[in-house]
């Protein structure tokens, strides 16, 4: 073997593995790159959701909101959601952060979620969970997790909740416990 021959088959060696390393590194998609970041941010914003018929649907006050490129989905910090009853008097829910659909069609808020009647309501009740599923083309708010409803002169306690904003009208699923507390404790 001649001195070109050991030449050239270095040299095609290395054209292999020159070829096969840029072939590896080529350019990939990173999942931390400009598709899993938000492409705009709202600051200290109300926004109103309007039904099809034109009505109020839901208003949404936040400190800030991102919006996630790629899904078109919403993150939230610290929202209150306000939606109306059937008089137009707004249930208030709180939470730590929430998600919304792209469409708008749910919400899931999460971290110490508060949700109160209107102050108009006949019987004030307040309740508490971990997380709850919006609906407001249905007007329900709804839970796996455990959760507390608070009303005058009773504390009622389950897991799994639902209530129709329109309505206000709850139901408890499973492991439901009330307690009643006369006038006179309070």
């Amino acid at each position: 073997m001649n001195w070109r021959m050991g030449l050239g088959l270095a040299l095609l060696v290395a054209l292999l593995l020159f070829g096969w390393s840029a072939w590896n590194n080529r350019k990939k998609p990173h999942t931390s790159g400009p598709a899993a970041q938000s492409d705009y941010i709202m600051h200290d914003f109300e926004m109103v959701t309007l039904n099809k018929d034109g009505t109020e649907g839901v208003t949404l006050r936040a400190p800030e909101m991102h919006r996630t490129a790629s899904d078109e989905t919403f993150s939230i910090t610290t929202p209150l959601f306000l939606m109306p009853d059937k008089d137009g008097h707004h249930w208030e829910l709180r939470s730590k952060s929430a998600w919304v659909a792209a469409k708008g069609e749910k919400a899931v808020l999460t971290g110490d979620v508060v949700g109160n009647s209107p102050p108009e309501a006949a019987t004030r009740s307040t309740f508490t969970t971990s997380r709850l599923d919006v609906f407001p083309d249905q007007h329900i708010a709804s839970t796996d997790q455990p959760a507390t409803l608070t009303q005058p002169g009773a504390i009622m306690q389950g897991t799994g909740f639902v209530i129709n904003s329109q309505t206000q009208q709850f139901q408890f699923k499973s492991k439901v416990k009330t307690r009643y507390v006369p006038k006179s404790a309070q």
